[in-house]
């Protein structure tokens, strides 16, 4: 009965922790999709919605649309669509699955590898109700997050198996322990297969490699005593060399993926730079005060001298308190070394899209933060016993702090008003949630707070084209046509690449009848975007007025293989068949 009744409380913590993450993100499941990549990853992605479907998945391992190469986020995104259509709280159940299912991944990565029973479940509480990762989960475009964690936290299972043997060591077993199961290699190869999965799944997770380095000091201990360490160490980076493989391989499409897309952004090298060490601190500081969390985070070109420098310090001092203590306090410097470390694909040496930091890029790297506040606090009770109600009231009060904030965070994301509006309140200059929050009105039908938005986000970055776009198609729908054409004429200028603005030129050349300069902006659009319907049938309009009727009945077909339900390109190419019956 005793031997019994860990087994027992396990299991009821596992229970708490899946209906408490469950009950905490229910509301997500009535949520809409929202206007920010939902429409590029799902709702305006022939290839997604469509569903699964042979050229599908072809095209899933083929493309690098959304300037990655995730080929089973892809797979994931079709399969939703096969099971729910278009239906936003389907998608948003099954991110929601994922989180629970992450969440005792970790519970049973960590009780497995250390033994310690509460303070694996104060952790795995920790990354479940904590309301920087509400993006990650509230955030259908963000399967890719939680798809890339759950086979992350997978390797590290299968990993901790092929060190530790199939009943786990904790960090009290002898070192006269053998390293490996009985069976080895198939753990390795679980490990390594779990891993390609979440480098398909993701490519944030190369750093995995580097992670379980870290592991192998603390928790499996296998680097033992000083005699072997130098032994053990070159021993382990051997045993990492299939896993750095595939790191370097993901590294390399991954930017191979982003250049060709252009979403590799040119900020200069001195701006990323002073960027890094205060983005590591806000993450640091979000982590432990978390509020004014945001959808995006306008880029910052120039940081107070003292916040870098006391960025500066605050790493410096840890990483070398961590450094110092590595061998008494091992759980310190695997967590900090893993916050780190994790970050570093996303915290801006390669600066990828418009924004300075993201709550959902702290998904796995907080899993170090909480791994050394909670054995830190054991170490002060160890110390100090009789701090130890104080420090376990402090704990609760700070995760039933975690679950107010965190639905109030989720909240927010009941649709795009508010998620934008709300970015906006707490941040300044951002363009972005400007642009998003005037195209929230504008699918409202709200055309005036629309255009003042689209203002207010062209006034803060001038040189962003999709504002200035929307602000140019709202004022031609006020009948502001001049403006508008400023306004559109000034990012088509900024852009070349945007199959979006191409279309809207073309658009306005067909209506006053200027159809080589139509056909040209069109032809544009469909060479950047192969499966835009819309521009395939507006170009094959152009090419009839331009006497070319082969090749715009093959552009109305497209159009209509693109788009099935598509009746003015079914109309135009029947008329067109009529009136030259070859074309049948």
């Amino acid at each position: 009965m005793t031997a019994a009744r860990p087994e027992k409380t396990f299991a009821f913590l596992c229970l708490l922790l899946a209906l408490g993450t469950a009950a905490l993100y229910s509301p997500i499941t009535q949520h809409p999709f929202i206007l920010f990549d939902d429409e590029q990853y799902v709702t305006s992605n022939p290839h997604v919605y469509q569903g699964l479907s042979a050229e599908n998945i072809r095209w899933a391992f083929t493309s690098g649309e959304a300037a990655n190469w995730h080929p089973l986020t892809w797979l994931s995104h079709q399969l939703d669509c096969t099971l729910f259509g278009q239906n936003a709280g389907g998608h948003h159940f099954i991110n929601l699955l994922f989180h629970v299912a992450n969440t005792l991944l970790l519970f049973v990565f960590l009780r497995s590898a250390t033994g310690a029973l509460w303070r694996s479940a104060f952790v795995a509480a920790l990354f479940a109700w904590h309301p920087s990762h509400v993006e990650s989960v509230a955030w259908a475009a963000e399967r890719k997050d939680v798809l890339s964690a759950f086979f992350f936290l997978l390797t590290l299972l299968a990993y901790a198996k092929y060190g530790t043997g199939a009943k786990g060591r904790t960090t009290s077993t002898p070192p006269t322990q053998p390293l490996t199961t009985c069976h080895p290699s198939l753990f390795n190869l679980l490990a390594l297969a779990f891993f390609a999965c979440g480098l398909m799944s993701k490519p944030m997770v190369v750093t995995l490699p580097f992670i379980l380095l870290l592991l192998d000091c603390w928790p499996l201990n296998r680097i033992q005593n000083s005699e072997f360490r130098i032994q053990n160490l070159k021993r382990l980076l051997v045993e990492k060399i299939p896993f750095f493989a595939l790191s370097l391989g993901s590294c390399v499409v991954t930017f191979l993926s982003q250049r060709g897309a252009g979403a590799v952004s040119p900020v200069e090298w001195p701006y990323r730079l002073t960027n890094v060490p205060v983005a590591y601190a806000r993450y640091l500081a979000k982590l432990f005060w978390p509020n004014d969390l945001v959808i995006v985070y306008p880029y910052v070109y120039h940081w107070p001298t003292l916040a870098i420098a006391g960025s500066i310090l605050l790493i410096t001092i840890v990483s070398v308190l961590a450094g110092l203590l590595f061998w008494r306090r091992p759980w310190l410097a695997c967590g900090w070394f893993w916050f780190l470390g994790m970050l570093v694909p996303v915290i801006g040496l390669v600066q990828v899209g418009a924004q300075a930091m993201a709550d959902r890029y702290t998904y796995l790297p907080s899993i170090g933060i909480f791994i050394a506040l909670v054995w830190g606090a054991a170490a002060v009770v160890e110390f100090k016993p009789h701090l130890k109600r104080i420090i376990i009231l402090l704990g609760g009060g700070g995760l039933a702090g975690l679950l107010m904030l965190t639905s109030t965070q989720i909240s927010y994301w009941r649709s795009d008003i508010s998620l934008f509006r709300h970015a906006l309140e707490v941040t300044a200059d951002n363009y972005v949630a400007a642009n998003c929050l005037g195209r929230a009105y504008e699918k409202n039908g709200d055309q005036l707070r629309a255009r003042e938005c689209f203002r207010i986000a062209v006034t803060s970055e001038p040189r962003f084209p999709q504002s200035q776009f929307n602000l140019a198609n709202c004022q031609f729908a006020l009948g502001e046509k001049a403006d508008g054409l400023n306004h559109l004429q000034a990012a088509a200028a900024l852009t070349f690449r945007d199959p979006e603005i191409q279309l809207a030129l073309g658009s306005l050349f067909s209506k006053y009848g200027s159809w080589t300069n139509a056909a040209n902006c069109l032809s544009n659009s469909i060479f950047m975007r192969a499966d835009f319907a819309i521009a395939h049938a507006n170009y094959a309009h152009a090419l009839v007025n331009l006497g070319q009727f082969a090749p715009a009945a093959a552009h109305f077909r497209q159009a209509l293989k693109l788009q099935p339900n598509f009746p003015d390109a079914q109309k135009q190419l029947s008329r067109l068949q009529t009136d030259h019956p070859e074309l049948k």
